[in-house]
């Protein structure tokens, strides 16, 4: 396949030039070679529209034509052409006239035209929330900047998400102890004071799954007391890309209110400071499900703030009707260094594993542009966390930090496992219970850029999506053809 040079229309072109003043044409490039996937299209949009943008166009309409090979060529290249279209938050609350960048998208497509329209407004939607509070900075959504956002976005009664902000300072230290380690340099801030929110959205019908989901809200990390040194605190305002993603997932649920399906989300937001009241290594703290952790590493907080929360949903899914956890968190150096800058890593445990949910989750990413990679825990990762002496139960970090350890990525999700207490629900268990622990160090986005919002299209493709009936109109015309 030859691919097309991308051009403008020349003064004899057919179009209607009062209506449409010019053509960008954006290849995707062969589509047939072992490594091609559907990001060829979703690229092809985005630099399309780029490119329109640059010429002025303020009203572009999107051609996107069908590909056999590649079943959701044309949602996935409205997705393309809507992220080349966003503004951040920051942008759009400072200047008026930075509101939008173009007035109007027309799509035009053969075939199924108002699903993909509705299915993209939804997923964008989830997207521009998961952008606007992770790619946004450390003071424009402090932790309880974020509950506030959080709260306003679903205030609608109609919504159908509820929304509970914990802040109180003594719930905070009983309920979820490793969260209020690292809150407790923050917390003499009042505006970085460290938040736990938590979101409920229950579909028409009886739910026939669960999905309790965890999400890593660090809304600047400095390292704490393992202060981070040569520059690498910068982007560490994109620490709350994993609550960020739980956020962006659930007003995809308010959009498209999926039936049969409940899930709860927690979003569990803090700051890791430093001073003189910063939690530090060597301290040990004793976890809600009862395991005493020793402090290795301070920079290692995101499975501190994580940890509790996720006992907490454990607690709940014994008692919920085919319950799934899962964990979302910008959390290891080494997810990088594994699988490189574009893609998520997705780790089950035992029951998750025997239900095949990994490759699923992967192949439903696939399908839409949201690649995950599958990796796995072992019991190398498992004896690791386990404490060295009488005085612990388990160590939080090793002596060296994750990205420079071997299976960095696989260490700090068996830590999640052992601190929560969920180890004791595996294979061997009277009441298995499945978790897949979700590391979007890699895919979160670029820095400096605008955040990519994965994976909750991957998780939507997977939950939301295949619940969602055609509108009428392209009923019928899968009928006809």
């Amino acid at each position: 396949m030859r691919p097309l040079r991308r051009k403008w229309c020349s003064p004899s072109c057919r179009i209607n030039r009062s209506i449409i003043s010019g053509c960008v044409f954006s290849p995707t490039g062969p589509l047939d070679r072992d490594y091609d996937d559907v990001r060829r299209f979703s690229d092809a949009a985005n630099a399309g529209m780029e490119r329109a943008l640059k010429a002025g166009c303020k009203s572009p309409m999107l051609v996107c034509p069908q590909n056999a090979s590649f079943k959701h060529s044309q949602l996935v290249a409205v997705l393309g052409a809507l992220h080349a279209v966003y503004v951040p938050l920051e942008a759009r609350e400072a200047d008026a006239e930075k509101q939008k960048k173009i007035d109007k998208l027309g799509i035009w497509q053969r075939g199924k035209n108002e699903r993909v329209m509705k299915l993209a407004k939804a997923l964008e939607g989830g997207r521009s929330v998961a952008r606007d509070i992770g790619g946004s900075d450390p003071e424009r959504m402090a932790a309880q900047n974020v509950a506030t956002f959080v709260s306003d976005l679903f205030n609608d009664q109609n919504s159908g998400v509820s929304v509970k902000v914990i802040s109180d300072e003594a719930t905070l230290e009983k309920e979820y102890p490793l969260h209020a380690a690292v809150n407790r340099c923050a917390k003499h801030v009042d505006r970085h004071k460290g938040c736990i929110i938590e979101l409920e959205y229950n579909g028409d019908g009886e739910p026939d799954v669960t999905l309790l989901i965890v999400g890593k809200g660090v809304t600047m990390d400095t390292g704490g007391v393992d202060i981070k040194v040569s520059g690498n605190m910068r982007s560490m305002h994109r620490d709350k890309c994993g609550a960020a993603a739980v956020a962006g997932f659930f007003q995809i649920l308010s959009a498209l209110k999926p039936p049969n399906i409940k899930v709860l989300g927690t979003m569990t937001m803090v700051r890791n400071s430093v001073g003189s009241d910063a939690y530090v290594p060597d301290e040990i703290i004793k976890a809600r499900a009862g395991v005493r952790v020793r402090i290795g590493n301070t920079d290692a907080e995101g499975r501190m703030a994580m940890a509790d929360p996720l006992c907490k949903m454990k607690e709940l899914a014994l008692k919920e009707k085919n319950p799934h956890i899962y964990t979302i968190a910008t959390l290891t150096g080494h997810a990088v260094s594994t699988v490189g800058p574009s893609y998520s890593i997705v780790m089950d445990n035992g029951p998750a594993r025997n239900a095949k949910h990994a490759t699923g989750l992967a192949k439903a990413g696939g399908d839409y542009a949201d690649p995950i990679e599958v990796s796995t825990i072992r019991r190398e990762d498992y004896e690791y966390n386990k404490g060295t002496t009488q005085y612990e139960d388990m160590i939080q970090m090793g002596l060296n930090a994750s990205a420079s350890s071997s299976r960095g990525h696989q260490l700090a999700a068996a830590f999640l496992l052992m601190v929560s207490g969920l180890d004791k629900h595996g294979n061997d268990a009277d009441n298995p219970l499945r978790f897949s622990h979700l590391d979007i160090a890699g895919s979160a986005g670029p820095y400096p850029g605008i955040p990519t919002a994965a994976p909750i299209v991957a998780l939507a493709a997977q939950y939301v999506l295949p619940r969602i009936k055609p509108p009428k109109e392209d009923e019928k015309q899968e009928k006809q053809e």
